[in-house]
């Protein structure tokens, strides 16, 4: 057993195949059965420097419709593949700033489409700069290939504004992985961040506050151990195992951290991403609130 391999099996994880280390991608930058993925809130982050064959992927123009605020369709997201020469094989690497935010939302958004043969980079892009490792500013070209999309299907993985109404209505569990502050109301939107119209301050009634960068370590980025997720969501915020989840922030990014978390780390065969979160959910009409 490699000593990366080791390393991620002794954390405990549910599913630890969904984690790698930056140790086993540095040994596979070549390796053509997978596709090394760079999706960064920042966009300035990647041709400044990458990973060698990493390709990027924008939250913004690769994976949002232009004009309504959705994902793009099987159409799109067939065309995204074709030209980053993936095929319904290609195991899908995912890394990026923001202690893998958006990688984690990308992944999420390949789960809509079917493709959940992913991985995420323990540690995200700060681990590998961290440690010295390579940067690269070329970027990469692959040839294109024939994929074909499944039609997009969200009702395993996404939920929409009438479905979190429903899921409150039935007494079921919500995670709020916004900061203390915009869950209490005090704040409409993360510190040094924009307001992206969100009216009202407070949070779905019922939902628990496990802010979502409570499940990393803070010097590297790497994910908590599963003992420690366990303390953190089951025995601080009463899940279990078996619930039905909805997570939740304020436009899905942050909450798409901890539904890998919750999904992938601790084994959560339940748990769906409110993407539309507290932006929409802060300007429904007649919608409760608390604070």
């Amino acid at each position: 057993m490699s000593a990366t391999l080791t390393q991620i099996l002794e954390k405990g994880y549910a599913r630890p195949e969904a984690l790698v280390t930056t140790e086993w991608l540095a040994e596979r930058l070549d390796d053509p059965s997978i596709r090394i993925v760079e999706s960064n809130e920042d966009p300035l982050l990647y041709v400044q420097g990458h990973i060698r064959n990493a390709v990027e992927i924008d939250w913004v123009r690769d994976l949002n419709d232009p004009l309504r605020r959705d994902y793009l369709d099987a159409a799109g997201f067939q065309a995204l593949l074709r030209r980053i020469g993936a095929t319904s094989e290609t195991i899908f690497v995912f890394y990026g700033d923001k202690n893998n935010w958006w990688a984690t939302y990308a992944a999420w958004v390949f789960h809509l489409f079917g493709h959940t043969n992913v991985r995420i980079v323990d540690g995200g892009r700060l681990k590998w700069v961290k440690e010295g490792r390579e940067l690269t500013k070329e970027v990469p070209t692959f040839a294109p290939t024939d994929y074909v999309a499944q039609p997009r299907n969200d009702e395993r993985f996404r939920a929409y504004r009438d479905d979190v109404l429903r899921h409150l209505n039935a007494g079921n569990k919500l995670i709020d992985v916004r900061s203390p502050e915009e869950f209490n109301g005090t704040r409409l939107h993360m510190e040094n961040y924009p307001n992206e119209g969100a009216l009202r301050g407070g949070h779905i009634p019922g939902a628990k506050s496990v802010p979502w960068a409570k499940a990393v370590n803070p010097e590297d980025g790497t994910f908590l151990s599963a003992d420690s997720l366990k303390a953190l969501y089951e025995e601080t915020a009463g899940l279990e195992s078996t619930d039905d989840v909805v997570v939740y922030c304020r436009i899905g990014e942050r909450s798409s951290h901890t539904w890998f978390v919750l999904r992938y780390l601790l084994g959560y065969e339940n748990v769906r991403n409110y993407d539309g979160s507290w932006t929409e959910w802060g300007n429904s009409v007649g919608l409760p609130i608390e604070k």
